[in-house]
This record gives structure tokens, C-alpha cells and sequence, in this order.
């Protein structure tokens, strides 16, 4: 690919202006697209300041729906008072607002520190080297903030720019002084020893490295290619350095006495202890050494202490279990929140708190050569062990990187996701199923339920049987119905939790002005009410009621800002609050059939002025190619509905009319509506040579087409909701798990992006889905759905659910009648405080012997009355299954109340 330069060069070698807006926008995405086909280990990626990067995407053209950054908010027009029409050139690169100490045009990223909690495509963008050695060409400026890209992942491998390499804390046992060293956590320990010396100037053979994990010694480090992940170092923690010959001046690493602590072979605790949901062991003790696991990977050079745990802190006698705390590591209080409810879930205590050695399937493709449950298995015993004392969860935030990249790093991550990945790790780990066998699946074709969902299950379970299996997952009904034939297609699937959608039972008001791309009337404003926590299907909905819109018609949203399009709402799951109440919507109204062809914008200028107004009309090319009279006469059909017929001379002059034979001037012109082309009426466009299938045209307004046509309609737009001045502020209102659950079985028809190819149709169609519970697990999670994802916004719900804590009754849900008790009672939480960005997560899990409550916030461990674990934080539910007695199954059980 032949990528086009910087500038002109003269005779006499100096460079002449740069490159057009239109230049340089096709050289970086050209260039982007190339990185993005040679994605390797070691490519070397930049970090920019999006503020700045957004300047420049205003500059060259880049409209709202085709930025490069990918995450731009839609307040991002707003930043600086910056005018998307007129954009002008930005000035040199800018990172300061990302860095920790301001900006250092002169100095190298390796040693600047980028601010923490960054949002990629929110705070900063990522481009190629390439990308940003042009960039610097032009613009200058900095600090330059290189990144190399990496391999992350066992299994399931993906390729990651690390933004924030691994922070090492240096104390010098000589002077006790503390230096910042920042390296890869992909570099080796041999990399590590190299700039340790280098920077104290000293000789490799004469050092000694320390693991000084919340200062103390772990572990001694070796030269050796092992990498700083491996070696299970984090983000911000002490490593020592020592010579060789003992010359300290500090009482660094050495005991009261003086003498050097010394690392020691652990013995486990010999104290009895009665487990939650589990009986005493019966040789006395709670653990055993995960090296006891032959051929495991976590066995060689791992012990107790790598979590902060030695026989010291062991359970003293008498002293409770379960009480302990888990370290941050960096922004790991999402894996802690999760931990906490997974390591209080009775029934998994009880597993592992036994001898599971003969089910650590370390064949499973699927699974993790069975180190996810030993590291999980181990760090349970350590917690059920450890009495108060808070653990360092290191060893298992090490395998957890490795095999899954997702969570890597030290960003915020959320818990549900987090637990989905476990269950399934440690499924897969503990299939006792060592072969599976190839069964295909059969159609439902008539037969009984009962039939059908047995079958499925045994199926399932063939392939699939574990202690998570036995536990934690469940079988539900799906029913799909073909709109057109009516073919029904039922199967029974498990499942491991289930998402509940929090519905709103407040409402919005918005308007939204309609626009008929066929040019067949005047445009509309309509009022409608949707849900605040909706999405834009909801307002699609309610405004195809609202216009009577039939059945092959569609309607395509999108803001109006400045005279120009900023944005397609394209999105049926972009949150409604993504839209402002200030801001102006407009729906464009079309043939279903229309679309995907060649999409016709069209502005309006003043000429005298040459400046933009009104709202653009959009209308579709249908034919594959189009003529220069082609387009004048689409532009004329869909103005046509704002002719004056207020004088009969306007009406026959008008008549049989287009829009040169009204001399009004129509021009090609990009995306900021800044350069202006004239065509001819024998000019042809074919849809597959137009870019993104997108044409631009402007209309020069004189005074003389203000007399022929009424321009208001196109100039007073409301906006989406104007607040009265007796306006009140809606009262936030608390719903029940009961309706979440209703939400979440409703019936419902599939999205245009998850079509369902009906086999009697032979073709893709939107059919009806609905859900029902079939056989429930002796354990169920709920996962509130409070959190919302859109291209320009992410939002969180924080909606009150009101959840019972006892006798949650699910019989009224549930189709099978398997004489298992529909009682549960709730026994851990999931919490999660704050925005998404600065969020923190907490759990509350309950003691089952103790029948008491406590609440988990990282290393802080405190007692909690019950009547305080409902609040609007609440994000996972656990529950566990009442066993049945005698009054349950003789019907006595009149007392439960449902969760209504």
C-alpha cells in the first residue's frame, strides 16, 4: 500500500503547506486499517489526549457516526465551546490532561506517568506508530507516550496495548531510599535485575531481589526469563533490593533481634473447625498444600505465604471461619466482591474444603488444566483458615490474568462478568466427563415437554458433570415462533444465573419530529412517554404508534445539531440516556425496502450568507445508479411538501417544477459541509463506488425560494423535552424482584441483529422469543442488570429492587412440577456503589451456622444486621434452595410470602 506524504516538497527542499483535512483523514485511516491487518506482539502503539484527537477528527471531517475513537460521548461537541461547522485547524498535540505531572513535550513515555482510572475513547485514544508519526509531523507537541502491544491469554488468546505498565516500588535496604521502576509485566525477571542495576549502578552478581509484597518477604527473585506476571508481582507493590554481602544500614528484613527473617516451611493449621455448610475435617485441619497436587503448575515454588498466609495467621482454636478479607491489589475489589460470594456459597465450601484431587480434569480443551480450581480451591481453604487476618489473593490474580486477558491490568471490571468466567472455568476444570461424546440434538416436533426437557438435560449432562453442574445450573423453556409461517422451534437449555432487566416504572416524556424521505408531507412533531431507563427500540416503538407507521415502513433516528446531522441513532440498544433533554431529534421516516441503498442528505445554506439552517432532509437513491437528474429530482420530491400554495401565481409557476428550474443551486459537498462541487445533470454515481453509500448535497436559499417555499418547518424544531416552570422532579421509585423476573420471561421479538433462520421459511426472520423456567438449581444467582452500554454512553440504573431475604417463592415461575422445594433464602450480595468509571464493589455474605450477616469490603471485615443488606448497590443476588419439610410438602406452607 502506497501511503501518500506528509507535504510537497519544493526545488529547493522546503516543505510547502500541508496536507488538506481530506488528506490527512484518508493517510490515518489508511494507515489504521493496515495495523489493524498486521496485529502482532511488539507493535508499538501511541497514547493521545481524546480531546485533542477530537479536534482533530472535527477538523478533517469525521462526523459523529464514523469517529475513529469509537467511544465519543455526545456531550464531546460541547468541549471548548468548538463549532462542529467551522473547525479549524488544531493547534500542536496536547497529552497534559492525561498525564500525572503536566505536559513534557520533550520527554519520552517511558518514564511519564499516565493519570490513573483513564477511560480508553473517553480520555485517550490508541493509534498505530505509524498514525502517530504523522500526527507528530503536523501537529508537534506531546509528551510522546509509546505502548507496545501484547499477547494476552492460554486459551483464548488476544492481543492487548498495554497502557499501563507494571509500577515497581524499589527500597534500597542500604538507605531505605524508594525508586519507581516501570516495566511490561511481560518483561522477565532478567529484564527487571538488568534496570534494578542500571539504575543503582551496581553489579548484577552482588544483588539480591526481593518479593516485598506489603513489606515483607515473600519470595526471592532469580534472573530467569520467567515473566513479572508469572511471578505474580502487582501494580504498585515493594520489591527489596539487598547486596549480596549484607551490607545494610537498615533493619529492613530482619526480625526484632536483628537477625535476617528467613523464609519457612509452612505446616497447616492443627486446630479444629467447623465450616459453614460443611463438617469438621476429620483429620483436624482446614487446608492442605496446593504443592500436594502432582503435575500441577500452581504445586512448584507457590506456598501459603504468596497470599500473606503462614501458619501465624492460621485459625486460632475456637475462632470462627470465614471471617477473612480479601487485599486490593489495585482495583480488584470487583474479583473480591465476587470471591467473597463464591467462597460463602455452602455447598462449594463443602466441596472444597474436601479432597477433590480425583475430579481436577487436566485434559479438558475447555478448561485450564485444572489450575483455575486448584488456585480457587486453594484460596477458599485459606480464607475458611485464616480466622480475621486479611489475604493477599496474588496467586489467583496471577492465573486469573493468564487465562482470562479480560482481566488483566488494574482497570475496574465488573463482578458478574467475572463470576460468569469462574463458574465456567470451574466447570470445565471439574467435568468429570473426561471424553465427550457427539450428540446431536433433536426438534422438539410435537412431543411432550417433559419429553423433550429430560432428553436435553441427558444430553447436557453427558457432556457436562461437575459440582457447578450439580449446584448451580438449571434448565429453561426457549420458544421461538415464526411471524410468518408459524413453524415453532422449542429446546431446553441450562443456565448458571440468570440477567434480570430492571424495569423503570418511570416514565419520560420526549418529542421527536418526524420527516417523510418520500417527500408525502409536511414533517410532524409527536409527544410520546417512554421508560427513563429505556432504550432507543423503546422510542422507535412508541413513535411508530404514535405516526401510524405500517408494517414495511421504517424510521431511523438521529440529532440534529448546528444545522447538521451529528449523529445516527442506529443503535437498538443505545440508552435513552444518551439523549439530552435540550437536544433535537428528528426521525426520518422510510420504505423498508430503501434502505441499504445509497442514503441522500441534504442541507441548506444561505447564499447571500453562506452560512447553514434548518434541519437536513434525508431521502434514498433506490437505483444502483444514479444520474446527476436523478438526485435534483429526488431533492425535489422531498421538498415538495413545503411549497406555498398561498397564491394561485405560486402554484402554476411551481407546477412540473424541479429544482434548477427554480435556480437553486445544488452542490456536492463532505461531511463538514465546508467544499462545494458543481455537477452535471449527466453525471452518473453507482452506489458501489460511493463511500460508505453516503451522498452529501447542499441547496443554496436565496430570497426568492424563501417566497416559494416555507422554510419553518425546517427551522423550528422542538427539542426533546421542554420543562414547564410548576415542573416537579420525578420521585424515584422502588420495583420488585417479581417484576424483574416478569421482565425477563416476557415475550418478546428478536432484535434485527439476532434474526432466527427458520427452517420451514428457509430464511432469517425476527421471530418470538419467550422464555420459562423449567428446573431450578439448588443454587441461583441474580444478576440486576443496572448496568447499560451504548455507543455514546455508558449508564448505570441505580433503581432500588426490593428482594426478599427469606422464603423467596419461585413456584408460580417455574413449568416443571419435579417435587423440589421453589423456596430459597437469600445468602450472599454482590454490591456495587458509585459511577462506572470510580465504582467500587462491596459483598454481604451470611454466615449460615452462625445464622448471622456480615459485610466485605476488601480487607475490612465487619458484622451487619439483615435489615440493612437491601439497598439500591445490590447487583448480585445469592440465593440458596430451602430443603423441604414435612408442612412445605403437605401444603402448610402458607406463611412464605412470594416476592411480590
Amino acid at each position: 500500500m502506497t501511503i501518500p506524504d506528509s507535504g510537497c516538497v519544493m526545488e529547493n527542499g522546503a516543505s510547502c503547506l500541508p496536507c488538506t483535512p481530506e488528506e490527512e483523514k484518508k493517510i490515518v485511516t489508511d494507515l489504521r486499517n493496515e495495523s489493524e491487518r498486521n496485529l502482532k506482539e511488539g507493535n508499538l502503539y501511541f497514547v493521545i489526549s481524546s480531546s485533542w484527537f477530537r479536534k482533530w477528527e472535527r477538523y478533517v471531517g469525521i462526523d459523529g457516526d464514523e469517529n475513529l475513537i469509537g467511544n465519543q460521548s455526545s456531550d464531546s461537541r460541547h468541549i471548548n465551546g468548538a463549532s462542529s461547522v467551522v473547525a479549524e485547524r488544531p493547534g500542536p498535540i496536547d497529552n497534559s490532561d492525561i498525564v500525572e505531572n503536566g505536559s513534557d513535550s520533550d520527554g519520552k513515555g517511558n518514564d511519564i506517568q499516565l493519570r490513573r482510572m483513564l477511560i480508553e475513547g473517553q480520555d485517550y485514544v490508541l493509534v498505530p506508530q505509524g498514525v502517530w508519526e504523522k500526527l507528530h509531523g503536523w501537529y508537534k507537541g506531546g509528551p510522546e507516550l509509546p505502548r507496545k502491544m501484547i499477547l494476552q491469554g492460554v486459551y483464548h488468546k488476544k492481543f492487548d496495548v498495554e497502557v499501563y505498565p507494571l509500577c515497581l516500588k524499589l527500597v534500597d535496604s542500604r538507605d531505605e531510599s524508594q525508586s519507581t521502576i516501570w516495566l511490561s509485566r511481560k518483561a522477565s525477571l532478567t529484564e527487571l535485575f538488568q534496570k534494578v542495576c542500571a539504575l543503582k549502578g551496581i553489579e548484577q552478581d552482588k544483588v539480591r531481589i526481593w518479593d516485598y509484597f506489603n513489606k515483607r518477604k515473600y519470595a526471592q527473585l532469580s534472573v530467569s526469563n520467567k515473566t513479572l506476571e508469572e511471578s505474580n508481582l502487582q501494580m504498585d507493590q515493594d520489591i527489596l533490593l539487598e547486596l549480596v554481602d549484607g551490607h545494610q544500614s537498615s533493619k529492613i528484613g530482619m526480625d526484632s533481634t536483628g537477625n535476617d527473617l528467613a523464609l519457612v516451611s509452612l505446616e497447616p493449621s492443627r486446630s479444629p473447625l467447623t465450616i459453614a455448610g460443611g463438617p469438621t475435617l476429620s483429620n483436624g485441619h482446614s487446608g492442605y498444600r496446593s504443592n500436594l497436587y502432582p503435575g500441577s503448575s500452581l504445586g512448584s515454588g507457590l506456598t501459603d505465604m504468596d497470599d500473606g498466609f503462614d501458619a501465624c495467621n492460621s485459625a486460632r482454636k475456637g475462632e470462627k471461619g470465614g471471617l477473612a478479607g480479601l487485599q486490593n491489589l489495585g482495583n480488584t475489589c470487583f474479583m473480591n466482591s465476587a470471591l467473597q460470594c463464591l467462597v460463602h456459597t455452602p455447598p462449594l465450601v463443602e466441596y472444597f474444603l474436601k479432597d477433590c484431587r480425583a475430579e481436577i480434569n487436566t485434559d479438558n480443551p475447555l478448561g485450564m488444566h485444572g489450575e483455575l480450581a486448584l488456585a480457587f480451591g486453594d484460596l477458599l481453604r485459606k480464607l475458611w483458615s485464616s480466622g480475621r487476618t486479611a489475604i493477599a489473593p496474588r496467586v489467583f490474580k496471577g492465573k486469573l490474568a493468564r487465562f482470562a486477558p479480560q482481566f488483566s491490568g488494574y482497570n475496574q471490571h465488573d463482578s458478574q462478568e467475572l463470576l460468569a468466567f469462574l463458574l465456567d472455568g470451574l466447570h470445565e476444570d471439574l467435568n468429570r466427563v473426561k471424553q465427550k461424546p457427539y450428540i446431536e440434538m433433536k426438534d422438539s416436533d410435537g412431543r411432550p415437554d417433559e419429553e423433550v426437557a429430560a432428553e436435553c438435560w441427558k444430553n447436557h449432562k453427558a457432556r457436562n458433570d461437575s459440582v457447578i453442574v450439580d449446584v448451580c445450573q438449571g434448565q429453561y423453556k426457549s420458544t421461538l415462533v415464526c411471524p410468518v409461517c408459524s413453524k415453532i422451534s422449542i429446546t431446553f437449555d441450562p443456565f448458571m444465573y440468570l440477567s434480570l432487566p430492571l424495569p423503570s416504572t418511570i416514565t419520560r416524556t420526549m418529542t421527536v419530529t418526524v420527516f417523510y424521505g418520500d417527500g408525502s408531507r409536511l414533517p410532524m412533531p409527536f409527544t410520546v412517554s417512554v421508560l427513563k431507563n429505556g432504550f432507543c427500540k423503546d422510542l422507535l416503538l412508541a413513535l411508530g404508534t404514535a405516526c401510524g407507521l405500517k408494517s414495511d415502513e421504517s424510521l431511523m433516528l438521529a440529532e440534529v445539531y448546528e444545522n447538521k446531522i451529528y449523529r445516527y441513532l442506529e443503535m437498538p440498544l443505545e440508552p435513552l440516556a444518551s439523549i439530552k433533554d435540550d437536544e433535537h431529534i428528528v426521525a426520518f421516516r422510510f420504505q423498508k425496502k430503501e434502505i441499504g441503498k445509497t442514503r441522500l442528505v441534504i442541507f441548506h445554506r444561505w447564499q447571500e450568507k453562506a452560512e447553514l439552517f434548518g434541519t437536513p432532509l434525508v431521502t434514498y437513491l433506490v437505483a444502483d445508479q444514479s444520474s446527476g437528474a436523478d438526485i435534483e429530482a429526488a431533492v425535489s420530491k422531498v421538498l415538495s411538501p413545503f411549497k406555498k400554495t398561498s397564491s394561485a401565481k405560486a402554484h402554476v409557476e411551481l407546477e412540473g417544477t424541479s429544482c434548477t428550474d427554480l435556480s437553486i443551486p445544488l452542490r456536492l459537498t463532505d461531511g463538514r459541509v465546508m467544499n462545494f462541487n458543481a455537477f452535471k445533470k449527466d453525471t452518473l454515481f453507482e452506489s458501489g463506488k460511493i463511500i460508505g453509500k453516503l451522498l452529501r448535497v447542499v441547496l443554496d436559499w436565496t430570497d426568492k425560494e424563501q417566497e416559494l417555499y416555507d422554510s419553518s418547518y425546517l427551522k423550528d424544531i422542538p427539542e426533546v423535552y421542554k420543562a414547564g416552570l410548576a415542573a416537579k422532579k420525578t420521585r424515584q421509585e422502588a420495583i420488585s424482584l417479581s417484576s424483574c423476573l416478569d421482565a425477563f420471561l416476557i415475550e418478546e421479538p428478536l432484535g434485527p441483529d439476532d434474526m432466527w433462520y427458520c427452517p420451514r421459511c428457509k430464511e432469517h426472520r425476527q421471530a418470538i422469543k419467550k422464555l420459562d423456567l423449567w428446573m431450578l438449581p439448588e443454587i441461583i444467582v441474580f444478576h440486576l442488570k443496572r448496568f447499560t452500554y451504548g455507543r455514546y454512553l455508558k449508564n448505570k440504573i441505580d433503581t432500588f429492587v426490593n428482594f426478599p431475604i427469606h422464603d423467596l417463592d419461585l413456584s408460580k415461575y417455574v413449568m416443571s412440577k419435579d417435587g423440589q422445594s421453589y423456596l430459597y433464602e437469600l445468602y450472599a450480595i454482590s454490591n456495587h456503589y458509585g459511577g462506572l468509571g470510580g465504582g467500587h464493589y462491596t459483598a454481604y455474605a451470611k454466615l449460615i451456622d452462625e445464622n448471622r450477616w456480615y459485610h466485605f469490603d476488601d480487607s475490612h471485615v465487619s458484622a451487619v444486621n439483615e435489615s440493612d443488606i437491601k439497598t439500591s448497590a445490590a447487583y448480585l443476588l445469592f440465593y440458596k434452595r430451602v430443603r423441604s419439610e414435612s408442612k412445605v410438602e403437605a401444603g402448610e406452607a402458607s406463611h412464605s410470602h412470594s416476592i411480590s
